[in-house]
C-alpha cells in the first residue's frame, strides 16, 4: 500500500520532497507534506503558514491547521493520530494517507471546492467543529513536549551515554586490575606449590636416606592391618550382641521362676499374677515405642489441621479477589454502555442534520440529474461504438506488445546461452591458466632442487600432464585407496595411468628414455613377428561366432531417400507439399504418422488375408536386421514386421495381464489373439496412446518403429522424404540401424574384438573397418534465424486475428476457428522450447551427417516462400541425378567383376600350382562350417595367414603367465635374419624322399610370399590358448608399467634426497659458534685498560701477546669446526641410502628382464601347443620350472632357499680396506681423487658386474630353451623318419614306375576326386599311387609346420635377446648417472667445506689486524667488533661505551628591529588595555594618557621599542586621532593589530577562504572556535618554513615571528570570560578587512560578513592604489619585499577584473543584523569605562537601516539582496564616508619622531614630564 501511495505522491501530485516507503513516516512527521497535498487539491488555503521545520512548535502549528480540513473531508483524525504521526509510529502516516487518498478521490469525483463543502454543513456543526478544533489544539499542545524539552532530553541522553561509557571503562579497568591481581595470586600460588614440591622432594630424599640407614623391621602381622581391625570390631559387636541376648534369656528365666513360685502358692491369684507379668513386660519393653507412635499421630493430626486451615484461607482470598475482579468488570461494562449511549445520541443528532441537508440538496439537484441522464443515454450509444473500435485497436496493440515481449524473452535466452558458452570458455581458460601456473611453479621448484638442471624425463612428464589437462601437483594420496575413492584420488589415478601408458609406449617403441644407443641401431631386429600375429588372429577368429553378412539387393533402387530438417516455421512442410505436386515422392511426417497409428488402433485395423504373403516378401527386405544383429534382439522385436509381443499391449490389456490370478487363461489367450490380429501400425498406435494417456512422451524407439513401418509401406520404386525427422542423434542411430540392418558402433566394436593382440599383429589382415552404407541419400537443413522464426509465427497469428469473422457469422465457423487458434496458441507457447531443443541437438546431428559421407545440404530459409520452394526443388533434382549416377556406377562395377571372375575361371585350370595342395579338402571335412567364410579375403593366398600365426604362438608357448613384457608395434621393421634358415631346412630336405622337380627357391617363413599352414586344429585349443595369450599380454603390460612407474618415482626420490643432503650440510656448516664471546671478552679487557698505560711499551707488548692468544684460540675453533664438518661429510657418504637406492633400481631392471624372459617362455609354450595341435599330436607336459632372474638382496638377513619364491643374490659391498688393494679399472672422479669416494666407485663396479652377470644368465637361458626346442624337433623327426623308411622300401619300385609313366594322369585324378579320400589296399606290399602322394603331402606339410614353428621361435629369441641387451645398457647408464650425481654432490660439499674454512681464517686475520692497529695507535675500540662465522665487521650501530651528552640549545629570543613591537611587548599592552576596557573601546584622552604613562613613568618595563620612547604628546595625540572611532573613542585592538606589523596583508579571496575554513571547523555553526579549532583552521599565512638551524648547538634557534603572531591574534580577539576561551572568527576577520582605502575596506567587510564576494561598481582610483602600496613599502628591513610585490600584482589584477563586472551579481541577501555588525556606530561605547553612562547605548544607524529596509519593500525586515541595498543613496554615502575600515599609516609618525630625535638629541625625562603637563 505504501508503494501505491508513494507513486501517487511522487508521480501524480509531484510533492516537493520525494517520498519512499522507507522514509514514509519521517517525511510526514512534520505535517508539511500533508498540507501540501491538501493545498494541491485547493483545500488548504493557509498553506504558506506551514513550516518545514521539525521542531515541536512547527509540528503543532501544522497539525492544528490540518485538523479542520481533515474533519471536513471525513477523515478520522484526533490528537492520538497526530501524536502517532509526529512520533513516527510505524503505519500511522500510511493509514492516514490512505484515508486521505480515498477522501480526495471522492472529492475529485464530486468536483466540490472547500467553500462549497463548508457551506453545505449546517451552522451549528460549524461552530461545533471550531470548538473541537480549539480543544484539539489544547490537547495536542499538552501531549507534545516543547522543543527545549526535546533538546534537554537529547543532552540528557548524550550524557547518559557518556556516563555509560565511563562506567564501562571503569569496569574494564577494574576487571584488568582484578585479572592482574589474580595473575599475581596464581604466580604466588604456583611458586608456593613449587616450593612445597621441592621441600617434599627434599624430605623424601632425607626419609630415603633414613630408611636406608635404619634396620628393616619385618612386616607387621596380619592382625595389624585395616581389614583385621575391621574384623575385630565386628567380632566385638557380635560378642556384645550375644552378651545382651544371654542377659535377656537369664532375665526371662528369672521371670519364669517367679511365676512358677506364685502359681504353686495360690491358684486364685493366677490371673492377677499373669496380668502383673504382662504389665511388667509392657512397662519394661513397649512404653517408649507406644509413646513415640502416639506422639507421631498427634503431630500428623495437628499438621493436617493446619494444612486444611491454610487451604481454606487461600480459597477465601481467591474468592474475594475473583469477586472484586468481577465487580470491576461489571462497572467497566456499565461505564462503556453509558458512554456508548451518549455517543449514539450525538451521532443521531448529527445524522439528522445531515439528512435534512441531504434532502435540500436532492431537491435542488433532481432536475439537474434528469438532464444529465438524457445526455448520458445519447453519449453511451456513441461510447459503445467507440469502445468497439478501441478494443479492436487495443487488441492489435496488445498482440504487437506480446510479440515484442516474446522476442525479448528469446533474446534473453540467446544471451543466457551466449553467457553459458562464455562461462564455459572462461572456466576452460582459467583451468588452463592454473595449469600453466602449476607448471611454472613446478619448474621453479625443481630448478631449486636440481640447481637449474631439470631432467628431460621430468619435463616431458609435466608437459604430458599439462597437454592432457591434468594437475601437475599431487591432489591426494593413492597408496591406500578406500572402496569409494574421492574425485581427487580418481584424478591422481588417471594421472598415474597416463604417465604409465606414455612410459610403456616409449619402452615398446624404443624411443625417448629407451631410445637405442648407437652401437645397437645396426642390429635392430624386425619390428613384428608376423607368424605369431597370424597364429593369434586365426585363434581369435576360431573363438568368435561366424559373421553373417547383411543381404544387399542385387539390383539397387533408383528411388530417392532423404530428410528435411529445420527449426519450427522454417518452411519444411510448405516446401515438401510443393515438391509432392511435382515429383512422385512420399512425404512422411512423424506427427501425422503417430496420429494415424492411434486412429488405426481405435479403428481396430486388422491384418488381411493377403497380408502374410506381403509380409514374407517384406521380411526378406527387412530381415537383415534380425539376421545380422543377434545381440540386439530387443530392438528387432520393434523393427520387424512380425506381431508385437505382449509387452506392447495397451492399457486395458496390460491390466488383464497383471491380474492373471483373477482372469481365466482362456480369456487371456483370446485377448492376446485379438491383439495379435491387429496390424503393426495399430499395435504401435496402442503403445503410443498408452504412454500419452499417462502423460509421458513417446520414446525414440517407438517413434522410429512407427517411421520404419511407414517406410515399409512405401513402394520400392517410389522415393520418400522425412519431414522434420530425425530430431535427435539417438533417433538417427536407431533409424540407420533399422533401415540398413547394421550399426556403426557395433561394427567398430567387433573390429576391436578381432584385434586383441597388441604385441603381435597379422600384416595380411586389413585394419580398415568397412563403412556401413548410409540409410539416407541426403539430409537438407533449412537454416533460419531465431528472429525470423518468431516473426513468422507472429505473422501467422496476426493473419488469423485479422481473418476473424463478424459477430453474426460466429456460429457457423466457431469450431474450425477454435481448433486453429488452439493449435497456433500451442505452437506459440512452445516456440521457445522447440528452438532451444533444436539448437541443443543439431550440432551432434550435423556431425553425424557429415562424418562418413557428407550428405548434409544447408539452405538459407530467410527468403520468401516461392524462392525457397524453387531452391529446394532444384536441390532435389540434383540429388536424384546423383543417385541415378551412383546406381549406374555400381551396376557397371558388378558387371566388370563378373567378367573378371569368368576370365580368371577360364585361365586358372591350365596353370595349377606345382605341389597340388589337398589341404582345403581336408579342411572342409574336419573344420566347422563357420570357417568357410574366412577363406574369402585371401584370394589366391589362403594359407598365408595361418602360418604367420604359428611362428608367434610357438615362441610364446613356454613363457611365464604371471609377468608381462613389452610391445613391438612401434619398432621399425628390420630384415629377417636368414642365417639359421638353411640349418633348419636341412632336416626337411633330408626327410623328403620323393624326387624333387626343378622348382624356384622356397620363400622364407614370415615373408609376404610365404603361404601359412592352415591345418585344422581341435576346437578346444582356441578356447584355451586365446585366454592364455590374453593373460600373457595383460600380465606383461601390467608388469612393465609397474616397474617403469617405480623407476619414475625413484628419480623424484633421488632428486629430493640429494637436495636434502645439500641443504642439511649447508645448515650444518652454518651452525653457530662461540667465537664472538671470546672477541667481546677481549674487547672489554682491552677497553678497560687505564689511560696512563696506553703508551707503555711493555703494555703494548702484552696486548700484542693477548691478540696472538685470541687468534690462536679462534684458529683452534675453526680447526675443530672443520674436522666436525669433514666427519659429517664422511657420515653422509657412508650412509646406506645410495646403496639401497642402487639396489632397488637394479631390482627394477631385473624385473624388466624377468618380464621379457617370462613373456618368451609363455610365447614358446603357446607356439608349441598350437603347432603340435595342428600336427594332431598330444601336448607335451613341461615339467621344467620357469626360469627366474635373481634379485638383489637389500638387507643382510639370511633367508633359507626353501622360503624364497624368487632367487636372491647377495649384495657385494667393498670396504675401504679391500678397496686399497684392488686395482682401479675406471674412475668417475675427474681431477683430484678423493679417498672417501673410492668405496662408491668400487661398489659401482661390483654392481655393474652383477648386472652383466644377470643379463648373461637370462640370455643363456633363452638360448638354451631355443636349442632344447630345436633338439626336441630333431628327435621327433628321426623317430618319424625311421617309421616311414620301413614302408617306403616295400613300395618304392612300384610307386616310382607309376609315377614316371602317368604323372599327368595322377594330377587329373586328384582334381576329379574332390572330397573323396584315396583308397588303400589291404596288402602291405601293394600300395596305390594315391597313398604315395598322400604320404608325400604329409611329409611336406610336416616339414613346413616345423620350418614355420622354428622361424617364429627364432624370431622371438632374437627380439628378446635384443630387448634384454637394451635393458642391460639402460641399467648400466642409469647406475652410472646416479653415482655421478651423488659424487658431484659429495664434491660440492667438499668445496663448500674448504671455502668456508678459508673464509673463517681470513676473518680472524682481519680481526687481528684491526686489534694491532688500535694497540699501536693507543686508542680504545668504541664500536663493537663482530665476528660471526666467516664474516667480520665493525658494528657502527653498537657502541661499547656511551658518548658524552650534547649541550642543551637555549630557547629562541626575539630581538627589537626598528619600530616593530616584540610579541612580549604586544602581550603586555594587551593585558593592560584588557584590564581597562574589556570590550575594546576606550576614550581617546584615556588612550593618549596610557601611552604617555607607559613611555615616561615606566621606563624599566620595556613596554615599547626605543624608537617609540621619543614620541612627544602631540605626536601621540596625532597617533590617537588616526585611530579614533566616531570622533570620541579608540579601538585598542585595532591599535595592537597595526603595531604588530609587519604581517602579510590579506586579499579579499584569502579572507573568504579563511572564513570558510573556520566554518568547516565550527561544526555546530555557533560562530565561535576554540584555540585547538583555530590552529586547525589556520590563517592565510603560516610560520616561516625556511628557518636555518645553526650548526653550533649553543646558539639559539631563530625566532619564528609569524608563528607567534598567529597565536597572539587568538589571544587578542578571544573572549577569556568563557571556559575554554573562544574566538568570534567573523569579528576577527572584520578587523583584518581594514584597507588603506576606506571604501575598499567597507566592501571587504561586507564580503566577510555575507561570506561571498561583493562586487564594487565604482572604479577605484589609482591614487588610492599608490597610497596603499606606499604603505606596504614601509615595511621594516627584516621583511623581504617579495610578498609585497606579489600583493601589488594581485591588487592590480583585482582592479582589472573589477572593470569587467559580470551581470546578475550581488544577488546574495543580507540581513539587518549583519549590516549592523559591519557598521558599528557606537553600540559598544557603554563598555569603555564606568563614567560613560551619558553615551548612547545602541547603534546610531539602527533606525536608518530599518527605514531603508522598509523603503526597499522588505516585509518584517526580511533579508534583501546586496545589489538592491547598494543602490540606496544612504548606503552609498555611508560607504564612502565610513572610516572604521581604513588602515592608518602610523609608521609616518614614528619616522618623524626618529628624525626629530636625530636633530634635537635625546630628551630628558624631565622634559617629557613638562610636555605632559
Amino acid at each position: 500500500m505504501s508503494e501505491i501511495l508513494c507513486q501517487w505522491l511522487n508521480q501524480e501530485l509531484k510533492v516537493s520532497q520525494t517520498v519512499s516507503p522507507k522514509s514514509f513516516a519521517k517525511a510526514f512527521s512534520s505535517g508539511y507534506l500533508i498540507g501540501e497535498v491538501l493545498h494541491k487539491f485547493e483545500l488548504q488555503d493557509d498553506f504558506p503558514e506551514f513550516s518545514e521545520s521539525r521542531v515541536s512548535s512547527a509540528k503543532l502549528n501544522n497539525f492544528s491547521r490540518l485538523e479542520p480540513t481533515l474533519r471536513l473531508l471525513g477523515v478520522q483524525f484526533d490528537q492520538n493520530v497526530a501524536q502517532s504521526i509526529m512520533t513516527e509510529k510505524p503505519g500511522a502516516a500510511t493509514k492516514l494517507l490512505y484515508q486521505l487518498y480515498i477522501a480526495l478521490q471522492k472529492k475529485k469525483k464530486s468536483g466540490m471546492t472547500r467553500l462549497e463543502m463548508q457551506t453545505m454543513q449546517p451552522l451549528t456543526s460549524v461552530r461545533l467543529q471550531n470548538m473541537k478544533s480549539e480543544a484539539f489544539r489544547e490537547r495536542l499542545r499538552n501531549l507534545i513536549p516543547r522543543q527545549t524539552d526535546f533538546n534537554l532530553m537529547r543532552v540528557t541522553h548524550r550524557f547518559q551515554e557518556k556516563y555509560k561509557h565511563v562506567e564501562e571503562e571503569l569496569v574494564c579497568v577494574q576487571f584488568e586490575k582484578d585479572e592482574r591481581f589474580q595473575k599475581v595470586k596464581e604466580e604466588q600460588r604456583s611458586f608456593n606449590i613449587e616450593k612445597q614440591r621441592l621441600g617434599r622432594r627434599r624430605q623424601n630424599e632425607i626419609m630415603a636416606k633414613i630408611q636406608a640407614a635404619i634396620i628393616q623391621i619385618p612386616k607387621p602381622s596380619s592382625d595389624r592391618t585395616l581389614k583385621a581391625l575391621e574384623a575385630q570390631k565386628m567380632m566385638k559387636k557380635k560378642k556384645e550382641a550375644e552378651d545382651v541376648a544371654n542377659e535377656i534369656k537369664k532375665f526371662e528365666a528369672l521371670i519364669k521362676k517367679d511365676l512358677q513360685t506364685k502359681e504353686s502358692a495360690s491358684k486364685t491369684s493366677l490371673d492377677t499374677a499373669g496380668q502383673m507379668t504382662t504389665d511388667l513386660l509392657n512397662t519394661y519393653s513397649d512404653d517408649d515405642y507406644i509413646k513415640k507412635i502416639q506422639k507421631r499421630l498427634e503431630e500428623d493430626a495437628l499438621a493436617r489441621e493446619q494444612r486444611e486451615k491454610r487451604r481454606r484461607r487461600l480459597l477465601m482470598d481467591q474468592l474475594v479477589a475473583h469477586e472484586a475482579q468481577e465487580e470491576a468488570y461489571r462497572e467497566e461494562q456499565l461505564i462503556n454502555r453509558l458512554m456508548r449511549q451518549s455517543q449514539q445520541e450525538r451521532r443521531i443528532a448529527v445524522q439528522l442534520m445531515h439528512v435534512r441537508h441531504e434532502k435540500e440538496v436532492l431537491w435542488q439537484n433532481r432536475i439537474f440529474r434528469e438532464k444529465q441522464y438524457e445526455e448520458r443515454r445519447l453519449k453511451n450509444f456513441q461510447d459503445a461504438l467507440d469502445r468497439e473500435a478501441a478494443l479492436a485497436k487495443q487488441a492489435k496493440i496488445d498482440f504487437e506488445e506480446q510479440a515484442l515481449r516474446e522476442k525479448a524473452v528469446h533474446e534473453q535466452i540467446a544471451v543466457e546461452r551466449a553467457q553459458a558458452c562464455y562461462q564455459k570458455h572462461y572456466s576452460l581458460c582459467a583451468e588452463i591458466l592454473d595449469h600453466i601456473l602449476d607448471l611454472s611453479t613446478k619448474v621453479a621448484e625443481y630448478r631449486m632442487l636440481t640447481n637449474n638442471l631439470i631432467p628431460y624425463k621430468l619435463m616431458h612428464d609435466w608437459k604430458e600432464l599439462f597437454f592432457n589437462g591434468k594437475p601437475i601437483y599431487e591432489q591426494a594420496k593413492i597408496k591406500s585407496l578406500p572402496a569409494n575413492p574421492s574425485e581427487k584420488q580418481i584424478i591422481e589415478l588417471e594421472k598415474r595411468d597416463l604417465l604409465d601408458g606414455k612410459d610403456y609406449e616409449e619402452y615398446k617403441n624404443m624411443v625417448g628414455e629407451w631410445s637405442l644407443p648407437e652401437e645397437m641401431v645396426d642390429n635392430l631386429p624386425p619390428s613384428n613377428n608376423s607368424i605369431l600375429g597370424h597364429v593369434l588372429h586365426r585363434l581369435v577368429e576360431k573363438t568368435l561366432p561366424p559373421q553373417v553378412e547383411s543381404t544387399v539387393p542385387e539390383v539397387p533402387s533408383f528411388a530417392i531417400k532423404g530428410c528435411l530438417l529445420g527449426k519450427t516455421f522454417s518452411g519444411k512442410t510448405t516446401s515438401l507439399k510443393s515438391l509432392q505436386k511435382d515429383f512422385p515422392i512420399q512425404i512422411l511426417s512423424i506427427d501425422t504418422l503417430v496420429q494415424e497409428a492411434i486412429q488405426a488402433f481405435h479403428d481396430k485395423e486388422e491384418v488381411s488375408e493377403a497380408l502374410p504373403v506381403q509380409q514374407e516378401t517384406k521380411e526378406k527386405g527387412l530381415g537383415g536386421l534380425q539376421d545380422s544383429n543377434e545381440e540386439s534382439q530387443d530392438q528387432q522385436n520393434v523393427f520387424s514386421e512380425g506381431p508385437v509381443s505382449s509387452e506392447a499391449l495397451p492399457e486395458t490389456e496390460g491390466k488383464t495381464i497383471l491380474n492373471t490370478n483373477e482372469r481365466p487363461k482362456a480369456e487371456e489367450v483370446k485377448m492376446s489373439d485379438s491383439f495379435s490380429k491387429l496390424t503393426v501400425r495399430a499395435q504401435l498406435g496402442a503403445k503410443s496412446e498408452k504412454l500419452l494417456k499417462k502423460g509421458m512422451s513417446i520414446p525414440d524407439m517407438l517413434l522410429v518403429s512407427i517411421m520404419v513401418n511407414a517406410v515399409n509401406q512405401v513402394p520400392v520404386d517410389q522415393g520418400w522424404i522425412l519431414d522434420g525427422f530425425p530430431m535427435t542423434l539417438n533417433q538417427m542411430k536407431l533409424l540407420e540401424e533399422a533401415l540398413t540392418g547394421c550399426s556403426k558402433e557395433q561394427i567398430e566394436l567387433e573390429a576391436k574384438r578381432t584385434q586383441i593382440s597388441t604385441l603381435a599383429v597379422d600384416p595380411t589382415v586389413s585394419k580398415e573397418v568397412p563403412v556401413p552404407p548410409s540409410a539416407l541419400d541426403f539430409a537438407m537443413l533449412l537454416d533460419i534465424s531465431d528472429s525470423s522464426t518468431l516473426s513468422r509465427i507472429n505473422d501467422i497469428m496476426a493473419e488469423a486475428f485479422s481473418r476473424e469473422t463478424p459477430s453474426e457469422d460466429i456460429g457457423q465457423h466457431i469450431a474450425a476457428e477454435n481448433q486453429d487458434e488452439d493449435e497456433n496458441q500451442t505452437l506459440k507457447d512452445q516456440i521457445q522450447h522447440r528452438i532451444i531443443g533444436f539448437l541443443d541437438n543439431w550440432p551432434l546431428l550435423e556431425q553425424r551427417f557429415s562424418e562418413p559421407e557428407n550428405i548434409l545440404i544447408k539452405v538459407n530459409a530467410d527468403i520468401d516462400k516461392e524462392s525457397l520452394c524453387q531452391k529446394v526443388k532444384e536441390i532435389l533434382v540434383t540429388e536424384m541425378q546423383k543417385k541415378k549416377d551412383k546406381v549406374n556406377k555400381k551396376l557397371e562395377e558388378k558387371e566388370t567383376e563378373k567378367k573378371e571372375e569368368a576370365s580368371l575361371a577360364e585361365a586358372s585350370p591350365p596353370t595349377p600350382p606345382p605341389p597340388p595342395p589337398p589341404e582345403p579338402e581336408k579342411e572342409k571335412d574336419i573344420s566347422p562350417q563357420g570357417e568357410a567364410s574366412k577363406t574369402h579375403p585371401a584370394k589366391g593366398k589362403p594359407q598365408s595367414e595361418p602360418q604367420h600365426g604359428k611362428h608367434e604362438t610357438l615362441q610364446e608357448g613356454k613363457g611365464k603367465k604371471g609377468d608381462t613384457s613389452l610391445k613391438r608395434k612401434g619398432s621399425p621393421k628390420g630384415k629377417t635374419q636368414g642365417g639359421k634358415q638353411p640349418v633348419k631346412k636341412s632336416p626337411a630336405d633330408s626327410a623328403d624322399v620323393s624326387p624333387a622337380p626343378v622348382v624356384p627357391p622356397l620363400p622364407k617363413p614370415g615373408s609376404e610370399e610365404w603361404v601359412y599352414v592352415n591345418e585344422p586344429i581341435p576346437e578346444e585349443i582356441p578356447s584355451f590358448l586365446v585366454p592364455y595369450w590374453k593373460l600373457i599380454e595383460s600380465s606383461y603390460i601390467k608388469t612393465i608399467k609397474t616397474v617403469l612407474r617405480y623407476l619414475r618415482e625413484d628419480k623424484h626420490t633421488v632428486i629430493a634426497c640429494l637436495y636434502e643432503i645439500r641443504t642439511s650440510f649447508q645448515h650444518f656448516l652454518m651452525r653457530p659458534d662461540h667465537k664472538q664471546n671470546f672477541v667481546a671478552h677481549w674487547q672489554a679487557d682491552f677497553n678497560s685498560l687505564p689511560d696512563d698505560l696506553w703508551d707503555d711499551e711493555e703494555t703494548k707488548a702484552e696486548l700484542h701477546q693477548r691478540v696472538n692468544d685470541l687468534r690462536d684460540r679462534l684458529w683452534d675453533i675453526c680447526d675443530a669446526r672443520k674436522e666436525e664438518a669433514e666427519q659429517e661429510r664422511l657420515d653422509i657418504i657412508n650412509e646406506s641410502w645410495l646403496q639401497d637406492s642402487i639396489g632397488i633400481s637394479m631390482n627394477h631392471f631385473f624385473s624388466l628382464m624377468q618380464a621379457e624372459l617370462s613373456r618368451f617362455q609363455d610365447t614358446k609354450r603357446l607356439l608349441q601347443e598350437y603347432y603340435r595341435a595342428m600336427e594332431s599330436k598330444i601336448p607335451i607336459e613341461d615339467n621344467k620350472k620357469f626360469i627366474r632372474v635373481p634379485l638383489v638382496q637389500l638387507d643382510g638377513k639370511d633367508i633359507p632357499e626353501s622360503q624364497l619364491k624368487i632367487p636372491v643374490v647377495p649384495r657385494i659391498s667393498i670396504s675401504p680396506e679391500t678397496a686399497m688393494s684392488k686395482p682401479k679399472i675406471k674412475t668417475i672422479l675427474k681431477g683430484k681423487i678423493d679417498n672417501s669416494l673410492e668405496n662408491v666407485e668400487l661398489n659401482l663396479e661390483a654392481d655393474e658386474k652383477l648386472v652383466m652377470d644377470t643379463w648373461q644368465q637370462a640370455s643363456l637361458a633363452i638360448s638354451s630353451m631355443v636349442a632344447a626346442e630345436i633338439h626336441q624337433r630333431h628327435m621327433e623327426e628321426e623317430k618319424e623318419s625311421q617309421q616311414v623308411d620301413t614302408k617306403e622300401k616295400s613300395i618304392q619300385t612300384g610307386a616310382n614306375k607309376k609315377a614316371k609313366k602317368e604323372p599327368k594322369k595322377q594330377k587329373a585324378d586328384k582334381k576329379t576326386k574332390g572330397k573323396s579320400s584315396p583308397t588303400t589296399e589291404a596288402s602291405p606290399v601293394v600300395v596305390t599311387p594315391e597313398e604315395i602322394a598322400e604320404m608325400e603331402r604329409k611329409n611336406e606339410r610336416r616339414l613346413k609346420i616345423k620350418e614355420e614353428h622354428l622361424a617364429a621361435l627364432q624370431f622371438e629369441e632374437i627380439a628378446t635377446q635384443f630387448r634384454l641387451e637394451l635393458i642391460k645398457t639402460k641399467a648400466l647408464a642409469f647406475l652410472e648417472d646416479l653415482v655421478t650425481k651423488v659424487v658431484d654432490v659429495y664434491k660440492l660439499m667438499e668445496k663448500w667445506l674448504g671455502e668456508r674454512y678459508l673464509n673463517e681464517m681470513a676473518s680472524v686475520e682481519k680481526l687481528t689486524e684491526v686489534a694491532r692497529y688500535h694497540i699501536e695507535t693507543s686508542a680504545r675500540i668504541q664500536n663493537e667488533l663482530y665476528l660471526n662465522q666467516e664474516d667480520f665487521f665493525i658494528n657502527g650501530d653498537t657502541k661499547v661505551f656511551p658518548d658524552s651528552p650534547p649541550p642543551i640549545r637555549p630557547p629562541p629570543i626575539e630581538k627589537e628591529e626598528n619600530a616593530t613591537l616584540t610579541i612580549e611587548q604586544l602581550d603586555s599592552l594587551r593585558n593592560q588595555f584588557l584590564d581597562i576596557a574589556p570590550k575594546g573601546i576606550i576614550g581617546n584622552k584615556t588612550f593618549t594618557d596610557i601611552l604617555l604613562d607607559l613611555m615616561t613613568l615606566n621606563l624599566g618595563t620595556n613596554s615599547f621599542p626605543s624608537s617609540w620612547m621619543h614620541l612627544t604628546q602631540p605626536e601621540l595625540q596625532e597617533l590617537t586621532s588616526l585611530l579614533i572611532v566616531n570622533s570620541e573613542f579608540v579601538d585598542w585592538r585595532k591599535f595592537l593589530l597595526l603595531t604588530s606589523l609587519p604581517w602579510p596583508i590579506p586579499l579579499e579571496e584569502e579572507l573568504l577562504e579563511t572564513l570558510q575554513r573556520f566554518k568547516t571547523v565550527d561544526e555546530e555553526q555557533l560562530g565561535m572556535v576554540t584555540l585547538e579549532q583555530y590552529m586547525q583552521a589556520g590563517l592565510w599565512f603560516t610560520g616561516d618554513e625556511e628557518i636555518k638551524i645553526p650548526e653550533n648547538p649553543l646558539e639559539p634557534l631563530p625566532f619564528n615571528r609569524r608563528e607567534y603572531l598567529i597565536e597572539f591574534f587568538f589571544r587578542l580577539f578571544a573572549d577569556y570570560e568563557k571556559d575554554p576561551p573562544q574566538l568570534d572568527y567573523t569579528q576577527m576577520l572584520l578587523y583584518f578587512a581594514c584597507h588603506p582605502d576606506a571604501v575598499e575596506g567597507v566592501y571587504q567587510a561586507l564580503s566577510v560578513a555575507i561570506g561571498t564576494h561583493v562586487f564594487r561598481r565604482i572604479k577605484t582610483s589609482t591614487l588610492i592604489v599608490d597610497k596603499t602600496f606606499s604603505f606596504t613599502d614601509m615595511s621594516p628591513v627584516g621583511v623581504s619585499p617579495e610578498p609585497e610585490e606579489n600583493i601589488r600584482e594581485e591588487r592590480e589584477l583585482k582592479e582589472e577584473k573589477e572593470e569587467e563586472i559580470p551581470e546578475n551579481v550581488n544577488t546574495e541577501k543580507i540581513s539587518i543584523e549583519t549590516l549592523l555588525k559591519v557598521f558599528q556606530g557606537g553600540i559598544e561605547a557603554q563598555d569603555c569605562d564606568r563614567f560613560a553612562s551619558h553615551l548612547k547605548a545602541e547603534n546610531i544607524y539602527y533606525e536608518n537601516f530599518i527605514k531603508i529596509f522598509q523603503d526597499l519593500g522588505a516585509k518584517n525586515l526580511e533579508p534583501i539582496e546586496v545589489a538592491v541595498l547598494l543602490k540606496h543613496p544612504f548606503i552609498q554615502d555611508l560607504i564612502s564616508n565610513y572610516s572604521d575600515y581604513k588602515m592608518p599609516d602610523i609608521k609616518i609618525i614614528l619616522q618623524r619622531g626618529e628624525h626629530v630625535q636625530g636633530s634635537d638629541g635625546e630628551r630628558s625625562p624631565s622634559r617629557l614630564t613638562e610636555e605632559k603637563k
